[in-house]
């Protein structure tokens, strides 16, 4: 077990996390025709959704109360009231959600009376949902946020027992509770995998299909292009069982598998050739039937990159920044194909971090990342875009992975899990760790011009001193 090393500033100087409100927001984003509403002042929401369409290079349909200095001090709830009735009235969404933030919390504010008070004042808006979540933004970071309003849809959406339109344990449906650390490539892998085996996935939420980039024949629209329909959720309790990718969902886990009595299983994440296996069998015992032979052979694909990759990823030395949930995926991945985690840095403190295979993990930020790999002789940094300045100054590559990514095209849609995206994974890092050698070039004499010339004018036998 690796000793756990509190936060040891009163600040962030290069910070790591992403708050808890963006991790709602996101969770949001991947229900079909939603938007989401953030209860705090304009300065949050847009802060929040300038890291979004960054990372997404997409429009983010996201909303905010607007709250001011007087509404600040004196009451907010007509803003949340006011707020709701706006988007119902000229959106028509689905499914509103509603995070808090520090400002509304640090108000007091209950929202969910706010709801229900909207709720009696305009019984006309009665078909669009409304989920409201409360995610501080002084405490946790995205994953745990987006973790809560995983929790708070299922809460607000779902009521107990079968599903109306499925006999319990009947269907070849699958829930998939995703967590934020999957990217939308990471989810459309997912699918394909689980209907490789013919069953149905129904992700909560689907990311995959609302944030993976499509034109559409519209200009533009006010809420969420694709994800999660309203109506699909309502089906969960019908399904032959539930996935449950990411540790920081066991929360919300427990409320769907008590509400619905469908049978869970769990794994931390999907990266990796154990974790990969372990997900395997379980969709052929789920399913009934044997693995594919694609699926068999994306495994062979694994296995000779890790013999071709071997020479460049055994005994290197990695610094890693992350939310729990990657945290661990990516150390545990890294670990199994023969790197050493020295140095490991998380955004928040996390059950999960007990299995972390390292000696030693700080809760921090990527100043406290940039000084341990420094002392520990890191040869390769994994963090977010955010690492890119220490890395350089480290002089050592960085894979980017996480949120966010706004300096590289195409990190929000690249996938990770599965056997494919593994052995990418290792082709990617045996690359960057190649570039880097410290090595003189190929095809450079290592002679100066000078010295050349001295060669070819002095005595057969004299010596000269290379450079």
């Amino acid at each position: 077990m690796p000793e756990i090393l509190k936060r040891a500033k009163p600040l962030a100087v290069n910070p790591l996390k992403a708050g808890q409100p963006i991790g709602a927001a996101l969770a949001f984003l991947g229900l079909r025709r939603a938007i989401p509403m953030l209860h705090g002042s304009q300065g949050c929401t847009a802060f929040g959704k300038v890291f979004l369409v960054r990372h997404f290079r997409e429009p983010i349909p996201l909303q905010t109360t607007a709250m001011d200095q007087v509404s600040t001090i004196m009451s907010a709830d007509e803003n949340v009231i006011e707020g709701l009735r706006v988007l119902c009235e000229k959106s028509r969404p689905e499914i509103i959600g509603l995070p808090t933030t520090g400002l509304s919390e640090t108000q007091g504010c209950d929202v969910a009376r706010l709801v229900r008070e909207f709720r009696r004042r305009h019984p006309e808006f009665a078909s669009t949902a409304v989920v409201p979540v409360n995610t501080p933004d002084y405490r946790g970071c995205l994953e745990s946020g987006f973790a809560l309003a995983v929790e708070a849809i299922i809460d607000t959406l779902f009521p107990a027992g079968p599903g109306p339109a499925l006999a319990a344990g009947d269907s070849r449906q699958v829930n998939v509770l995703a967590s934020s650390m999957l990217t939308p490539g990471d989810v459309e892998a997912i699918k394909e995998w689980i209907e490789a085996f013919g069953l149905q996935p129904v992700f909560l939420t689907d990311l995959g299909d609302s944030l993976d980039g499509h034109l559409i024949d519209q200009d533009s629209t006010p809420l969420t292009l694709g994800g999660t329909p309203k109506a699909a959720i309502a089906t969960l309790g019908g399904a032959a069982a539930t996935v449950v990718i990411g540790r920081s969902l066991h929360k919300a886990a427990d409320l769907l598998r008590a509400r619905s009595g469908v049978l869970d299983w769990r794994f931390d994440h999907l990266l990796g050739l154990d974790a990969c296996d372990a997900f395997t069998l379980a969709l052929s015992e789920i399913s009934g039937q044997p693995v594919p032979p694609v699926i068999e052979r994306q495994r062979a694909q694994l296995q000779d990159a890790m013999v071709d990759t071997h020479f460049m990823t055994g005994f290197l030395r990695i610094g890693i920044a992350a939310d729990p949930d990657l945290l661990l995926a990516l150390a545990q991945f890294l670990a199994g194909v023969g790197g050493e985690i020295v140095a490991a840095v998380a955004s928040t403190h996390a059950d999960v971090l007990a299995d972390l295979p390292a000696a030693c993990v700080r809760i921090g930020d990527l100043e406290d990342l940039e000084h341990a790999a420094r002392a520990q002789r890191a040869q390769l940094v994994v963090a977010n875009s955010h690492a890119a300045p220490g890395a350089q100054r480290l002089q050592v590559p960085l894979l980017r992975a996480g949120f966010p990514q706004y300096d590289w095209v195409g990190g929000h849609a690249r996938a990770w899990v599965g056997y494919r995206g593994a052995r990418q994974a290792l082709f990617d890092i045996a690359n960057l760790v190649r570039e880097n050698h410290h090595e003189l070039p190929v095809h450079r004499s290592i002679y100066r011009v000078g010295d050349v010339d001295a060669l070819a004018r002095a005595p057969s036998g004299a010596g000269l001193v290379h450079h």
